[in-house]
C-alpha cells in the first residue's frame, strides 16, 4: 500500500482535490439554487433533485468542457509548434520521430506491437481522448444549459425554447466563451512564464541553472 501511494500520490491528490471541490460546489449550488427558487416563490428541492437539474449540469459541464478543450488542443499543438526556451515545448531543431528515439520491445505497448491501424489510433489515442470528452461535456452542457435557461423562462412568465433555439443563443455561448478564453489564457502564461522562471523539484520546469533558451528539460 505503501508503495502504491508513493508511486500513484499525485493523481490521488488531484482527483482528491477534484472531489473535494465537486462536492463543495454541489452544497454551495444547492444552497445558492433554492435561494433564487424561493426569491421566485417556487418550492425548494432535495439534494438529490439539485445534482441531477440542469442548473448543476451546466455549471459543471461548461467548466469540464474547456479543460478538455485546452488540454486537446495542447496535445495536438506541441506536436508540430514551438515555443524556444519553453519546457512545455519540443525543441525547435528536434526534428527526430519518436520511432527513431524508441525501439519496439516485448513491453511496448500492444497497438504498437500490432501495427497497422491500431497503431495509427494509438499514436493519436491522446488527443483523440480529450476531444472526445470534450464533445461529451460539451453535449452536457448544452443539455443542461437548455433545461436551466428554460426554467428560468417559466420562472419570469416566458416561454420555453427548444434545444436547438437554445444552441443559437448567446447565452450559451457567452458561457462557453468565458471558460474557454481562461483557460488558453492560462496555458499560454505556462509557456511564456516557465522560460524564464523556475520551480525547483517540478518537471514542468526546467532546471534552476538552465539557461533561458533552453527548450524542454
Amino acid at each position: 500500500m505503501a508503495a502504491f501511494m508513493r508511486n500513484n500520490g499525485l493523481t490521488l491528490t488531484i482527483f482528491g482535490f477534484f472531489l473535494l471541490f465537486l462536492s463543495a460546489e454541489s452544497v454551495t449550488g444547492y444552497h445558492s439554487y433554492n435561494e433564487d427558487r424561493q426569491d421566485h416563490h417556487w418550492p425548494r428541492v432535495s439534494y438529490g433533485s439539485y445534482i441531477v437539474s440542469g442548473s448543476f449540469l451546466e455549471s459543471t459541464m461548461e467548466n469540464w468542457e474547456s479543460e478538455f478543450l485546452e488540454m486537446a488542443a495542447y496535445v495536438v499543438l506541441t506536436a508540430f509548434l514551438f515555443q524556444k526556451g519553453s519546457p512545455e515545448s519540443k525543441s525547435p531543431i528536434d526534428t527526430g520521430s519518436d520511432e527513431s528515439r524508441s525501439a519496439v520491445t516485448s513491453r511496448s505497448p500492444w497497438p504498437v506491437r500490432r501495427g497497422g491501424l491500431a497503431l495509427k489510433i494509438y499514436k493519436r489515442s491522446l488527443s483523440l481522448a480529450f476531444c472526445v470528452l470534450f464533445a461529451l461535456a460539451f453535449s452536457l452542457h448544452a443539455y443542461g444549459g437548455w433545461h436551466a435557461f428554460n426554467e428560468q423562462q417559466q420562472m419570469h412568465g416566458e416561454r420555453p425554447i427548444s434545444l436547438p433555439d437554445f444552441l443559437g443563443n448567446s447565452h450559451f455561448w457567452y458561457q462557453s466563451f468565458q471558460n474557454w478564453q481562461s483557460e488558453f489564457l492560462g496555458l499560454g502564461a505556462m509557456i511564456l512564464l516557465s522560460i524564464w522562471l523556475r520551480q525547483e523539484g517540478s518537471p514542468q520546469s526546467k532546471p534552476v541553472e538552465a539557461p533561458h533558451e533552453q527548450t524542454g528539460q
